[in-house]
């Protein structure tokens, strides 16, 4: 009979307790909680308000086949390991697994691991430590303060709005953040400005380049009007152009710092398109352990909730040593990289890294799903990259004057790539490209003016919040912590405060509604300052500094008050929540139809229901107009999910594109410009064969496919097919979408 393991090791998911079990041997039984097993009741309030905020903790419903498997065990083992997530909230579920377990003070040791690595998991279990009280204690007094907020308020906006909603310390200052932007990109008043561009000449010498204005009399000026315009442009056109001066230098870009939580969560957004939710739960699989072919259950990246950059020695050893060897030591800096922390952070654990540099990306990517293996890629990447040498430019930057003048021309070439032969950060703007190589000029030479070329331009309102944007928003005002920014944005878009239209977030009537009555009658909850202060006093327990329960009692004293205030203000009222308006008329009564929410999301609906039940999908209006009969532009779906565009008319005009509209206009023919789908900078081109600026497909930046032979081989005697379309497709896809019909 086999001799039962004297210690047990009680972590939170089957993944992990099989990676660890792996590492420990047979001196160790591994167990999984499967997260909480002792919660507030979801029923009731749970907090004993009048007796100082006590906790009504109860076994989690559905959990009692768990939680008595574990006592048996608890019982048959001299020392019990709690080895939950190393943070508050992992902290807090090893204290309730104790009291749960009625385990003794002598029995219990708590553990925590930063990765799971065998080096790591063995030392951890060497070096056991007490459950921190401050921690729980920390985690406690969020979730009692979540739970008066959500249980006071929540009843409160169902009897004054409509069942159903919700209100929280976070996500309300959140949608607070979301209708604050709308509101600015309605209040915004857009300025006129020209830009103004010199298409230039050598005279003895071959080479031609363009100088954007810059201003006169050594400062920079913008011109704000046509007017202005034209009188540099009147200046110019007969006096000479003479180079004022050339600088060149050498500038270097350093790399970017490891991922912390909030910006995998927008690199993750903007680079792979993950909800911050879904890459919480993919770097969830890579800490807790990946099957990889060869090596068994393996812990691929460090803890995922965390606001440090600090990296351990042993990995900035191991990247060092990697980078050398890989790329050479030109490629490595002379001192070794360490990034400061931002002030106010927890700083509990490292940055969120590769557990094993030299386990490269491709060494793991047939053992990964897709999803692993990009966001692993990306993590993986980011980590070396800044361990790297600076990238290192040619910068040039020559300034041409005419007639008290200055007109500017910039370019920069890669001298050495350093990081970027790894990794480069996205941005949410577009970027335009670096400007054009230039000749190589010398002060006083005289160019020739071939023409000169004015653009009226206007200044753009704020851009709408994504949820990388938000994320990086709340980080920057202390709003939430690593572990509460997915969760936050899951919830106010599942209540439909706040809706996703492509990438960017736009609050409904619904979120404005909330937030205005918020505003008004619970100012502390949605006053970001407000709320951060509370994120600081919670970290203040965390450090033992302040006692939970003093917390909740400041609290709750003026919010009772104000909760008490807007009940008496609003006795016997029902605030109304306007509909939604679009643009769109009913088809049959002509109304002005209005979006509604059913069980399978948003749609039209005509408000003369029940006389008129006429419906139809929600869809979104791009800029510009149809090519063919000028009718609107709509973003549609393919029955597939691939994204296209097409004319509102599509039955009757048959246009439809993979191409994305833009606002702007061709300059020549005067129809809709499209440029490429995709990331990055793409440049708009015309679409019209008969216009002169018109760009053939083969020209608009597709990647080309070879097709092959039946024999697997490349066929190099074939036609190329037609451009590749921005969901990856080849334009048979176009045939294909038209013929089986598009849904909205």
């Amino acid at each position: 009979m086999a001799k039962a393991a004297p210690n047990l090791v009680i972590v939170e998911s089957p993944a992990k307790a099989k990676t660890i079990e792996k590492y420990l041997g047979p001196e160790y039984k591994v167990k999984a909680s499967m997260g909480h097993l002792r919660d507030l009741p979801k029923s009731v309030m749970g907090v004993d308000i009048e007796n100082g905020f006590e906790p009504d903790y109860q076994p989690v419903k559905g959990k009692e086949d768990s939680i008595e498997e574990l006592r048996r065990d608890a019982k048959k083992n001299s020392r019990v390991y709690l080895a939950t997530d190393p943070d508050r909230e992992g902290e807090a579920i090893s204290w309730h697994l104790k009291e749960l377990l009625g385990l003794p003070d002598d029995q219990v040791y708590r553990v925590t691991f930063n990765e799971i690595t065998k080096n790591v998991v063995t030392d951890s279990i060497n070096h056991p430590r007490a459950i921190d009280e401050s921690l729980v204690d920390a985690q406690q007094a969020r979730r009692i303060l979540d739970r008066i907020v959500g249980y006071k308020h929540s009843p409160f906006l169902w009897r004054k709005i409509k069942k159903g909603l919700s209100a929280g310390r976070v996500q309300s200052v959140a949608t607070r953040m979301v209708v604050d932007r709308e509101q600015e990109i309605r209040d915004f008043v857009p300025e006129e400005y020209w830009l103004l561009d010199a298409v230039l000449s050598r005279q003895e010498k071959s080479g031609s380049f363009t100088a954007r204005y810059y201003g006169s009399g050594g400062k920079k000026r913008e011109l704000k009007n046509e007017a202005d315009t034209d009188k540099v442009i009147e200046a110019v056109k007969d006096s000479p152009f003479t180079i004022k001066s050339v600088k060149r230098q050498d500038r270097k870009r350093q790399p970017s710092p490891p991922f912390i939580t909030s910006t995998l969560q927008q690199e993750a957004s903007r680079r792979l398109s993950m909800t911050p939710r879904r890459t919480m739960s993919v770097a969830q699989q890579l800490y807790e352990g990946v099957d990889i072919e060869g090596e068994g259950s393996v812990g691929l990246i460090t803890y995922m909730r965390t606001d440090s950059l600090r990296i351990s020695a042993e990995a900035l050893a191991a990247a060092k040593s990697f980078i050398i060897s890989r790329y050479g030591s030109e490629y490595y800096p002379d001192k070794t990289r360490t990034f400061k922390t931002k002030a106010g952070a927890q700083d509990a654990h490292e940055a969120i890294r590769p557990s094993n540099v030299h386990l490269t990306p491709e060494d793991v990517k047939k053992s990964l799903t897709n999803e692993q293996y990009r966001l692993y890629r990306l993590i993986w990447s980011r980590f070396i990259s800044s361990q790297m040498a600076a990238a290192v430019y040619d910068s040039v930057t020559i300034d041409v004057e005419s007639a008290g003048h200055i007109f500017r021309a910039n370019n920069a070439t890669v001298k050495f790539p350093g990081f970027t032969a790894v990794y480069e950060e996205s941005t949410d703007e577009e970027k335009e490209p670096e400007g054009e190589v230039l000749p190589d000029l010398t002060e006083g030479e005289n160019v020739k003016l071939k023409k000169i070329n004015k653009e009226q331009k206007y200044t753009q309102p704020p851009a709408h919040y994504t949820e990388a944007t938000l994320i990086k928003a709340m980080e920057e005002c202390g709003i939430g912590r690593p572990s509460t920014y997915a969760p936050t944005i899951s919830t106010i878009l599942s209540r439909e405060y706040v809706v996703k239209e492509g990438k960017n977030l736009r609050p409904t009537p619904l979120g404005e509604t909330v937030t205005m009555l918020m505003e008004d009658r619970f100012s502390d909850i949605v006053d970001l300052k407000f709320t951060a202060r509370m994120e600081e006093q919670l970290d203040e327990i965390e450090h033992g500094r302040r006692e939970w329960k003093s917390v909740l009692s400041e609290f709750y004293g003026p919010f009772n008050t104000s909760l008490e205030n807007a009940e008496k203000a609003l006795d016997g009222e029902r605030i109304k929540v306007p509909d939604e308006v679009s643009d769109e008329v009913c088809d049959i009564c002509g109304r002005q139809m209005v979006v509604k929410t059913g069980r399978f999301g948003r749609f039209l609906a005509c408000p003369g229901y029940p006389q008129c039940s006429f419906t139809k999908p929600l869809v979104i209006e791009m800029p510009g107009r149809c090519p063919r009969c000028g009718s609107r532009i709509l973003k549609r779906t393919s029955k597939n999910g691939y994204t296209y565009y097409a004319c509102e008319k599509l039955k009757e005009c048959g246009f439809m594109t993979w191409d994305v509209p833009v606002k702007d206009n061709c300059p020549d023919c005067g129809q809709t410009m499209f440029k490429k789908a995709g990331r990055g900078y793409n440049k708009p081109f015309c679409i019209n064969p008969e216009c002169a600026s018109f760009l053939p497909e083969d020209k608009r930046g597709y990647k080309k496919k070879t097709p092959k032979t039946e024999d697997g081989e490349a066929d190099k005697t074939a036609e190329k097919p037609k451009k590749k379309t921005a969901a990856g497709k080849t334009a048979a896809k176009k045939t294909t979408a038209k013929k089986t019909g598009a849904k909205a």
